[in-house]
């Protein structure tokens, strides 16, 4: 083995394996999601700065969710984007590693946020008059910092177990950018460990995450059920029914992908599941957030109408 490793200077990424007419058909559509993508986390960054009513700790966490999913979407979509209108599908093996170590972290934080939102919404809920000071600025400052600084972490010994590796197959990965479960075909040696902390760190970052958010909304579901007003109730289900879509969207594909028997296609399956956190899950937080939310349609009304008097 010693004698057949080199050092992999680039990776072929094979992508969607369609015909040309596809491709286009996709391009076109993959475009509008990320157009969307962008425009609508960047609408509700600029909603949150612009309004002062908005500047509470939910929507503080809905902020950093915001810039999670653009930098999530824009880590792999651009790339996929050039991809499919290319014959040459070619990347170099450090940007690849760097994409699937970014991929990992933003994965991992948004996992987090949800959480630390679950546990925002049980708090002003269960314990309104509370919750000033157990949600304070400092509070929601030390949570966001954390999720990030662990998350990058985790992902980093992932990317350290994989480097340790070596190389020496044809260096070509069957997946639209470098997921892990895909670049981890690549050695030519023993993954079993690479393996193992992968599924160790998806019960750290799904399933205990996703427990903790069950037991929030189990707490939030008993309190409401309690509310004798019913504008106070419908608001309390108008909010949480957000975050619970969201949450829903994205453990529910995490899990599957991660921790679910492989199908007879894993790769076709991957790279399917891949598009919802990529592409989809960031697409339609904004839209699931803005729409379903009141506040926050009050605020872009505001916003309009403060520009249409200036």
């Amino acid at each position: 083995m010693g004698g057949n490793q080199t050092w992999i200077t680039e990776v072929t990424l094979l992508g969607f394996q369609v015909d040309s007419a596809l491709e286009f058909f996709l391009f076109g559509l993959f475009s509008l999601f990320y157009t969307l993508t962008l425009l609508g986390n960047a609408v509700i960054l600029g909603l949150i700065c612009l309004d002062s009513r908005l500047h509470t700790p939910m929507y503080f966490f809905l902020s950093y969710l915001a810039i999670i999913d653009i930098s999530y979407a824009s880590n792999s979509v651009p790339k996929m984007l050039a991809d499919l209108v290319s014959p040459k599908r070619i990347m170099s093996f450090v940007p690849c590693i760097m994409q699937t170590f970014l991929y990992l972290a933003f994965a991992h934080t948004e996992c987090l946020i949800l959480v630390v939102m679950s546990y925002d919404r049980y708090v002003a809920i269960c314990h309104p008059l509370h919750y000033t000071f157990i949600m304070s600025w400092r509070v929601c400052s030390v949570s966001a910092i954390t999720s990030w600084v662990l998350s990058f972490l985790l992902a980093l010994i992932h990317l350290v177990l994989f480097l340790r590796l070596p190389f020496c197959r044809p260096h070509e990965i069957n997946h639209f950018f470098c997921e892990i479960l895909s670049v981890l075909k690549l050695p030519c040696a023993d993954t079993r460990l690479n393996q193992a902390v992968i599924f160790a760190a998806s019960m750290l970052v799904l399933v205990g995450p996703l427990g903790l958010v069950l037991l929030s909304y189990a707490r939030i579901l008993a309190a409401i059920l309690r509310t004798r007003s019913g504008e106070g109730r419908g608001k309390a289900f108008s909010t949480c029914s957000s975050h619970l879509c969201v949450v829903g969207l994205f453990f529910g594909s995490a899990i599957v992908m991660y921790m679910a028997p492989t199908s007879r296609h894993p790769e076709e399956q991957q790279k399917i599941l891949s598009l919802f956190y990529s592409l989809f899950n960031p697409m339609l937080n904004p839209l699931i957030y803005s729409l379903r939310n009141a506040q926050v349609k009050a605020a872009f009304h505001r916003v309009l109408q403060k520009n249409r008097t200036v």
